[in-house]
């Protein structure tokens, strides 16, 4: 069985700018140049290629998925990069997350409790040129201690509550973006951090893969 890339993977690339996301409120020139710039297809199976610009999420290895480009655009938007930020990406995933913030910002940490899915992704950023990037597998609700404090924190992946150790390690008058709420309903929120206290806005209603600490992970085994 054979399978192929849309006709044409840039032309769906620009369609999917112009239709999914500047007819929806995403605004941003350097969120949509990213989003232009970066192959979606590069980032999920062969089998999927055919589907990689379509307005919904992928299947991806270890259970996971790659966001719908909505998503990653309104995310990405929300956290307001300049180009000179350090940011921390909980959920590495697939990558094309990763690898939108590699545009965005100056450094990217992202941490993946998954190691195949860091060493793939790792192989991709890399094949793509990605440079500014640091991968680590590990428990995300922990962050990244050695690199703190972050401009901006990024969490692909719903929980009930903002991780304290990831609001301690968020800069202030730093932006964090996270899904919180359960499997039944959650909401995507821009946290922005100001003395010490939280100042939420909420996004949208969303669907993410809980966010799952060491504890949570040796129970599942």
């Amino acid at each position: 069985m054979v399978f192929s890339l849309p006709l044409n993977p840039e032309s769906a690339r620009q369609e999917m700018v112009a239709q999914q996301l500047r007819q929806r409120g995403i605004l941003d020139p350097r969120v949509l140049r990213a989003l232009r710039a970066i192959p979606r297809e590069r980032f999920v199976a062969e089998p999927l290629h055919k589907h990689a610009y379509e307005d919904r999420a992928l299947p991806i290895e270890c259970g996971q998925t790659i966001s719908q480009p909505y998503i990653v655009g309104l995310m990405s938007q929300a956290l307001q990069l300049s180009g000179q930020e350090d940011v921390l990406e909980i959920g590495t995933g697939s990558g094309y997350q990763t690898a939108i913030l590699s545009q965005l910002a100056a450094r990217v940490t992202s941490i993946e409790r998954h190691e195949p899915l860091s060493r793939r992704a790792a192989h991709i950023l890399r094949i793509l040129g990605c440079e500014n990037v640091q991968l680590e597998v590990g428990d995300g609700t922990q962050g990244c201690s050695a690199n703190t404090p972050f401009d901006r924190i990024i969490v692909t992946a719903a929980t009930q509550e903002v991780p304290p150790d990831l609001w301690e390690q968020l800069a202030e008058g730093g932006i964090l973006v996270i899904p919180l709420g359960g499997p039944s309903q959650q909401e995507l929120f821009e946290i922005r951090k100001i003395n010490g206290r939280q100042q939420r806005a909420m996004l949208c209603k969303c669907r993410f893969v809980p966010l799952v600490d060491e504890e949570s992970e040796r129970d599942e085994e």
